[in-house]
């Protein structure tokens, strides 16, 4: 097997995911170079890791070409991604290293799939999405397909048992305010009104009310399964739904920067992510549902780790499968290059048929 003697660049290493990326490298004694534009961040977790660092800004293309020269792949863990993901990706396509990220944003996974000719010629994968956002969904979807090659519909749902969020989440969250839901319609993304859509859905140990909400999948789904009508859903509380459905009639000044700008100022100052004990104590549980146009239908769930945790076990997974010259060229989803099975590598893992 032509093994890659390169390293793997984590970018955005000292934030929360990236952190947790770094040690389960560390755990499975990969080679690795740590970088972000955070000198003393960077310093203090080399000291800590062990690894290497380089300071590199993203808009510096002379210092992220260098960096990226000396790596076989790049796991981007800076955000906001549709900010960061095509200067990464553009520069991962000129110095042919293969892109990998933990982005859940629909409009990331949307303009990276453009790349797929380029990426193709350049001999390399891009690959958004190697976390919870999306491997676990996205091969419950490519699953699903596989039950039910016919369907027409696909609706996907997540709960997580508990735990918070980290302040990357945080800010994503913050900086899609104002944008309300979408869903795919006839292969085509449709803007709803966010808590226009509630389903109940049985989750197969409790049931939840879920709210639909503008995940990845209405996106990767899509390119890897073909259905042309896709829906996500995120288990939500009364007040949730209240709230975001309130959140319509302000959408207008959501939008305004400076709005943002003071919401990102307290996150900041507030949430750090979920601790060791809390992500431990954490399950996530998903839960999908596809049908055709004669009725026919079919219902399966997956039972997982938490959703950070997971994300640094299956980001890591899918680089040392990228290492071990395991890859499909140009633009991939988790699923469309290592099958739904992929998830199912990952300890405390279930799936189930409903």
């Amino acid at each position: 097997m032509n093994v890659s003697r390169k390293p793997i660049i984590i970018y955005g290493s000292y934030g929360y995911t990236g952190k947790l990326i770094a040690q389960e490298c560390k755990t499975k004694m990969l080679s690795v170079i740590l970088s972000g534009r955070n000198h003393q961040a960077l310093q203090l977790q080399s000291k800590e890791t062990g690894y290497p660092f380089e300071v590199v800004e993203l808009s510096d293309s002379h210092a992220l070409k260098a960096l990226l020269q000396k790596g076989a792949v790049v796991i981007h863990c800076a955000g906001p991604f549709q900010s960061t993901a095509s200067k990464m990706a553009d520069m991962c396509l000129e110095t042919g290293t293969h892109y990998t990220d933990i982005t859940g944003e629909y409009q990331v996974f949307e303009k990276l799939a453009t790349y797929d000719r380029k990426a193709k010629e350049a001999g390399i994968t891009i690959m958004p999405g190697t976390g919870f956002d999306v491997v676990p969904s996205d091969c419950l979807a490519v699953h699903l397909k596989n039950q039910l090659p016919s369907a027409t519909h696909l609706q996907l749902a997540f709960k997580m048992s508990s735990g918070g969020l980290s302040r990357g989440t945080a800010n994503t969250m913050v900086e899609g305010l104002g944008r309300g839901s979408v869903i795919r319609k006839e292969g085509i993304l449709l803007s709803i009104p966010l808590g226009d859509k509630i389903k109940e859905i049985d989750f197969g140990q409790f049931q939840a009310t879920c709210m639909n909400i503008p995940w990845g999948d209405i996106s990767t789904a899509w390119h890897s399964t073909r259905i042309p009508n896709i829906e996500v859903y995120m288990a939500a509380s009364k007040k949730t739904i209240a709230t975001a459905r309130i959140s319509r009639y302000i959408n207008w000044l959501l939008r305004f920067r400076f709005i943002k700008d003071l919401l990102l100022e307290k996150v900041n100052t507030k949430i750090t992510g979920p601790s060791d004990e809390q992500r431990a104590g954490s399950q996530s549980y998903l839960w999908g549902q596809v049908w055709d146009e004669q009725g026919n239908l079919h219902t399966a769930a997956i039972n997982t780790i938490n959703g950070y945790s997971l994300t640094a076990k299956t980001s890591v997974l899918i680089a040392m499968r990228i290492l071990n010259n395991e890859v499909k060229k140009g633009y991939q989803t988790p699923a469309m290059a290592y099958g739904a099975d992929l998830i199912l590598e990952i300890d405390q893992t279930v799936r189930r048929i409903l």
